[in-house]
């Protein structure tokens, strides 16, 4: 029992010199990428900025005709709750496991660098959201966005302060109008995309697209999406993360034991390219260059 108190207090410092070394290299990549995590968080506020504006054109009317309605029974008011509570689940998940190579020694990501890359999906991914959902505004499932219900529309705005405070989070909460397509489906399509990609644990990687088909049927089923929402998610969100895949450059790799990362990630086409030039020149005769750079 002794041997306890002594493990903890012997590892506290180590564990507090690798908070503070990784804190380090994560301040000196946020300074060089500020911008890009800036601007992916004013697109998630300009998302919900759009999301509390189509609750104004909202009308609420019968419930369209839905296969996925048909097939999954109805959960009821009362378990709502369950797809929240795994979303959560999810969500916390993934902001926890971006944070782990402050704790952990084994280290294959920068936490800033893979939320550069996680607010650029979603980014992309909100854009055409906002599109679909302002082009076309379907009649809400959901229980409070029903005829009948006080909040199924929202009366005139009596400011332009109401309605750039997008009632935060009553209005998250309490939202209709924006469905096609889910909201909750792309963040976890995303935050399940990038683990299945940078994550080290195949079988977590299996368990969270399971929780994310679960995630799905038990959003249909507490009626808060009709069964197309989810679907084009599905989709969409997947062919986006593809698309900026290609576009943005790969991420540096912390299992090959880089010490000091870039401030911004280097593709592999850059590599080549200056792998070839130095090539060109030791045929050329000019040796010394490569010698001296190893």
């Amino acid at each position: 029992m002794p041997k306890m108190p002594f493990y903890f207090a012997r590892e506290a410092p180590k564990l507090w010199r690798k908070i503070c070394n990784e804190s380090s290299t994560e301040a000196s990549l946020l300074a060089g990428n500020w911008k890009f995590v800036l601007a992916g968080l004013i697109c998630q506020y300009l998302h919900g900025l759009a999301v509390h504006g189509v609750h104004y054109l909202h009308r609420p009317g019968p419930i369209l005709q839905d296969a996925g309605f048909f097939l999954l029974p109805e959960l009821g008011q009362d378990k709502t709750y369950l797809s929240e509570t795994l979303f959560a689940v999810v969500f916390f998940s993934f902001i926890l496991w971006t944070f782990h190579p402050f704790v952990f020694q084994s280290k294959k990501i920068y936490t800033v660098l893979i939320w550069c890359r996680v607010l650029a999906y979603l980014a992309v991914s909100q854009f055409l959201r906002i599109i679909t959902f302002y082009a076309t505004q379907l009649p809400g499932p959901n229980y409070h966005c029903r005829e009948g219900s006080e909040l199924a529309r929202l009366p005139p705005p009596k400011s332009a302060l109401e309605v750039l405070l997008i009632n935060f989070p009553r209005g998250v909460m309490y939202g209709c109008g924006d469905l096609i397509f889910s909201s909750h489906m792309i963040f976890t399509l995303v935050f399940v995309r990038t683990f299945q990609k940078y994550g080290t644990r195949r079988c977590i990687k299996q368990f969270a697209w399971l929780v994310s088909v679960i995630l799905s049927v038990l959003i249909i089923a507490s009626r808060k999406h009709y069964t197309v929402d989810v679907v084009v998610a599905w989709y969409t969100v997947n062919l986006v993360v593809s698309f900026v895949d290609q576009k943005l450059p790969e991420l540096p790799d912390r299992s090959l034991g880089s010490t000091s990362p870039p401030l911004l990630p280097t593709s592999t086409k850059d590599r080549d390219s200056k792998n070839r030039e130095e090539l060109e020149k030791f045929r050329n005769g000019n040796s010394s260059d490569i010698s001296t750079r190893v």
